[in-house]
């Protein structure tokens, strides 16, 4: 075997302490009405930024190198598996491990982590020949969206960037069909180099800790050709404003106390543009209402995203349900095993989703293979369905463990200390470890925080009636009316 058969390929991949660096670079955020000198000065912020930094470290290390990497041939390096477009079923299955990564490393709460903005970056390179030879709808600029979009996936992987993606505009008057228009990102002034946008995007989730925002609008019928618009920013360019919600985690609680709050949360900004350029190489479609409709088919990797994470969330809440039969002794109890049973086919029926919409994956015309879109918006209509009985039927399990909670102070207390640990002992476990449990049930399902996050779980996946509307109209029924006509006879 010669020597260069035996050379590990290069790793083109940043540190976590490179990526936090990566954040320093004066963008404009502000948090409860005030301007943040770095995103860093907020503690919910900083420790969501710790959390994503490890998964950057997570790329070095032999348990998670496999998710979380790949060998890119195009580049003859080892990439991130964030970037990565899956040209075979084999490939489709182990950018899932990226997705199952990102959702156990944060128990599910991360709507947004690092790899979902890049699939839909992705997706636009899924239908790379219909972007090709399609052209600006202003004389004054003339991008190349192909080449744009071929170019942005690679910059994404030789740099391992974080992207942000924002399609949807800020809630407003709904009274008339183009109340909206308002925020719509519009085109204020073309010129060779480049557009000069302004408007908003809404729900910019993880905005303010991410390297790039990835934008469009929402497309509607007579949406006007200064508002067809792709394109990809630095967080940092002027004239963006990222106005961040309220935050809800609990930075720098006691672990004990808060086990999943107190590393802080995935925010979400309000996205202004305020007369902001957008560079010529960074812009993927300009005044063509053809492709900005194309938003439905390029986010499908995103919608398997999601219905990946909520699946890895249902069998996390199956193994927190048999924990506290543990801790509780409840196991033998015949009701409290169909509660459990319940979950468990939650759970399975994600999974279901998810694998059957892989075997029925098809290539796009660039060769990405692409999940099956009814099969995904079925999951994602079945999830949110049944999202907030498992949130309740996960919180009866704990009855009154979640109703009286104590942290760390009052169990160490020399005064009342020895009183809890007698009790309020497990089943074979100390009052503390019981504790424990209970605290971060609490976290995953009934703080403010938790809260949020189904709020965001409902939204993210699609309102129910959306959903079967996307449904009707996408699913191929020919076939099936064929066989009821002839067994009918009709």
């Amino acid at each position: 075997m010669n020597e260069m058969s035996t050379m590990m390929p290069e790793k083109q991949l940043r540190t976590g302490a490179e990526y936090k660096a990566s954040l320093k670079d004066g963008r404009k955020v502000w948090l409860d009405g005030e301007l943040l000198g770095d995103v860093f000065e907020a503690p919910h912020l900083a420790a969501g930024i710790d959390t994503l930094a490890e998964m950057f470290d997570d790329q070095f290390t032999e348990e998670h190198a496999e998710a979380t990497t790949y060998y890119e041939p195009k580049l003859g390096k080892i990439v991130t598996r964030s970037w990565q477009a899956p040209m075979s079923a084999e490939e489709l299955v182990a950018r899932r491990k990226m997705i199952e990564y990102t959702s156990k490393k944060t128990a599910g709460t991360y709507g947004r982590p690092p790899d979902l903005g890049p699939s839909i970056a992705m997706g636009l390179w899924a239908f790379l020949p219909t972007f090709k030879g399609r052209a600006s709808a202003f004389a004054e600029c003339q991008p190349d969206f192909a080449e744009n979009i071929e170019r942005y996936m690679e910059h994404g992987r030789l740099n391992n960037i974080t992207c942000a993606e924002s399609l949807t505009g800020p809630q407003n008057d709904r009274s008339q069909p183009l109340a909206q228009a308002a925020s719509l990102l519009r085109v204020k002034k073309a010129t060779k180099d480049g557009v000069y946008i302004s408007g908003a995007k809404s729900v910019g989730s993880i905005a303010a800790q991410t390297n790039e925002l990835f934008f469009t609008n929402l497309a509607y019928e007579g949406t006007p050709p200064e508002s067809c618009i792709w394109g990809s920013i630095p967080m940092a360019t002027e004239g963006l404003m990222l106005v961040s919600r309220e935050c809800l985690s609990n930075p720098g609680a006691d672990p004990f106390d808060h086990p999943l709050n107190h590393k802080g949360e995935e925010a979400d900004q309000l996205c202004i543009f305020d007369n902001v350029f957008v560079p010529k190489e960074r812009i993927f479609n300009l005044g063509d209402p053809e492709l900005v409709t194309m938003y439905g088919k390029t986010c499908n990797w995103a919608h398997w995203h999601i219905l990946t994470r909520l699946m890895v969330k249902a069998e996390l809440f199956v193994g927190t349900a048999q924990l506290v039969l543990d801790v509780l002794g409840t196991g033998k109890i015949g009701p409290v095993q169909q509660l459990v049973a319940d979950l468990i086919q939650y759970a399975q029926t994600l999974r279901a989703f998810v694998l059957a919409a892989e075997a029925q994956a098809k290539p796009t015309e660039n060769g990405v293979m692409a999940p099956d879109i009814p099969l995904l918006t079925a999951g994602r209509m079945y999830s949110i369905q049944h999202y907030p009985n498992i949130i309740h039927t996960l919180q009866e399990l704990c009855g009154q463990g979640l109703v009286m909670r104590f942290g760390r102070k009052a169990f160490l207390s020399p005064d009342i200390g020895h009183h809890l640990q007698e009790l309020l002992p497990g089943h074979g476990v100390t009052g503390m470890e019981k504790e424990r449990v209970m605290n971060f049930i609490w976290d995953l399902t009934t703080s403010s925080h938790a809260g949020r996050v189904a709020l965001f779980e409902n939204v993210n996946a699609g309102a129910a009636p959306m959903l079967r509307t996307r449904l009707f109209n996408e699913y191929d029924r020919s076939e099936h009316v064929k066989l009821a006509r002839k067994l009918a006879g009709v």
